[in-house]
This record gives structure tokens, sequence and C-alpha cells, in this order.
């Protein structure tokens, strides 16, 4: 795929499994979070017994708030995981019965990406032999990179946005994201009320690689940090009379400071074509990616790529005629998208 192949760093390697895996239970994500977690763990060996605490840990706290996490009519392990939370069995049963049930399928699907394996593992299965996973230098090496911090709260937006389709049990059709501009969250309307679903710049981040959309250089998405990213409307918001759904999540990108607010930063300009070229390329990634965001695109922008790349292009030209002034930015890191 060439969100890794264009830039083939390990942290995108391992944001392809979380953004571009196939959907059809959660398990991949509270294995990916517990991996996460093991970081911790000096030994590489991880056993089943001691992956089941953080993984049936993960499960039994989304299952409190959205009962789909599998697409199948049925799982034991789903169900031992609810009778934990209501009480019926103890922690020591649910990690015995999650030794047994709960890794029959995620182990081997993990770094499946489009049908295919992944050119780089993270943990090699070892369940035949010592009964667990061993995780390989690829993944240590990913602990020690920049971007390791950002990848719990990435794991956990993706896995909302994915549980928020499941919950809405409708056509893909009609499955919506939607913005809140003051909240800086995305959500799903639903009847007379709206569902809250997760951070914007959570969602966002691993499809920009961790980067400034328009200069490329490092943001980050944590609260404290001198990097913490802006969501920023690449048509501008001032723009919204003119523009088809100026809030739409086609048009949001995560940007540093300096492009979105500094002193040569892009304010209520509009951004140069080649920077549009870009956004109908992250907005692919969405595409590309499975429910719910794909469907949203579709329906904010077009069915196929080439009503996609009109619709970008009508928007540009309605900008230009209000907002007259072009912006580029002064590029600080490697271009990857």
């Amino acid at each position: 795929m060439e969100f890794y192949q264009v830039d083939p760093s390990l942290e995108n390697y391992w944001r392809s499994i979380i953004l571009f895996g196939r959907n059809v239970a959660s398990y991949k994500f509270a294995l990916a979070k517990s991996i996460l977690e093991l970081n911790k763990s000096q030994d590489d060996l991880v056993t089943l017994e001691q992956l089941a605490e953080p993984f049936s840990r993960h499960i039994c706290e989304h299952l409190k708030h959205s009962p789909k996490q599998i697409t199948s009519s049925s799982s034991k392990f789903i169900d031992a995981c609810n009778q934990f939370n209501r009480g019926e069995i103890d922690s020591d049963k649910l990690i015995g019965l999650t030794v047994k049930l709960g890794f029959n399928n995620v182990i081997d699907a993990f770094h499946i990406v489009n049908n295919g394996e992944i050119d780089k593992r993270f943990f090699l299965d070892e369940r035949k032999g010592a009964k667990g996973i061993r995780l390989t230098s690829n993944f240590f090496e990913l602990a020690e990179g920049g971007q390791f911090d950002n990848f719990q709260q990435e794991t956990e937006a993706r896995w909302r946005l994915v549980e928020e389709a499941w919950r809405m049990g409708v056509s893909r059709s009609l499955i919506a994201v939607e913005y809140d501009d003051d909240l800086k969250t995305l959500f799903a309307p639903d009847k007379e009320r709206r569902v809250n679903i997760t951070s914007c710049r959570d969602s966002l981040n691993g499809y920009q690689k961790g980067h400034c959309f328009y200069c490329h250089g490092p943001i980050s998405i944590n609260s404290g940090s001198p990097l913490l990213a802006d969501v920023d409307h690449f048509f501008p918001w001032v723009l919204k009379d003119d523009i088809s759904n100026v809030n739409g999540v086609w048009n949001l990108v995560l940007a540093c400071k300096d492009c979105n607010r500094g002193e040569s930063g892009k304010f209520a300009k509009v951004p140069n074509l080649q920077l549009l070229e870009r956004l109908h390329k992250r907005n692919e990634y969405f595409i590309n990616s499975h429910l719910p965001l794909r469907e949203t695109l579709i329906q904010q922008t077009g069915k196929s790529e080439q009503l996609r790349k009109s619709f970008l292009q009508t928007q540009y030209t309605l900008a230009r005629q209000t907002a007259i002034h072009e912006w580029q930015p002064i590029i600080r890191g490697a271009i990857t998208f």
C-alpha cells in the first residue's frame, strides 16, 4: 500500500495495521493497545496469560459502552467478558477463558493488511512452543520513536469510530461522521440526538503520519505537548457560505501552530494547488480505510475518485473567487503524502 510504501517507516507500518486492517471484530485494537502497554516489560517473550489481562480488560471496558464488539452473531469470549462485567465470574476465570478463547484468530490476523501480510512484523507467534508471542526488534525500535506516545490515542480513536458504525446498524450509505468545531470532536447524528465518538485530533493524526498537513513538521496529539496540533479547515471557515460543508471531515486537517496561526500562517488564505492534491491523497486514505470514515467521505465528496477530484477542484475554484490570496507553507520535514 502506498501509505507505507512511500515512507516505509515502522510507524507507518504500525498505523497501516490500525487504520486499514479488516474490522470484523475489535480484537485487533485490543491486542494493539495491550502490546503497546507491554513496552514496559523487559522480556521479549509475552505469554498468553500475561497478554490475557490487558487484552480482556480493554474488551471489557469497551463492552460497557458499546455492546457490539464483533460482527458475527455470537462469541464465547465476548460472553465471558460480559459475565465478568456483570460480576458472574472473577478475573482469574476471565483470564483463563481469554487464554483459551480470545486469541484464536487475532494473532494470525494482526499483520494482515489489504489481504496480505505487511513486510515488518512486530511480534512472532510462538504459541505452540512458548505459549505466547515474542516481540521483535521492530517493536522495540518502534517504542523508541517520537510517535510512540500517540499510538494509544490513535488506536482508541479508530476503535471508537468502528464501534459507532456497528452500533448504528444501518446501511453503509447512511453512516455519517460530523465535526464539532467548539469541542474539537467527531460525532454521529442519531435521530434526535448526537453521539460523541472521539477526539478529532486522535482520529486524524494517523492518516497524516504524525506530521503537520502543510509543512510536514512533527506534531503531537498529547494535550500537554508544545507540538500539540491545531484542527484546521483546509478551506477556511470564513468561506462557510461559499464552500460545500466546510465542517466536513474532508476539509479537516491537523496543522502545527506556525502554519495555522503563526506569523506566516494560512489564516483565511486558500492553500495552493499542490496542497489541494495532498488533501485529495489524504482523503483517499480515508476511502481505503474501513467504516465509517470511508462512507462519510463518499457521502461528502463523491462515489468515485474522479468525482472526488472534481469536487475538490470545484471547491477550490469557489474559494479563490472569494479569497483572492493563495498560501503555501515553509516546508519543515520530508513530504510523505
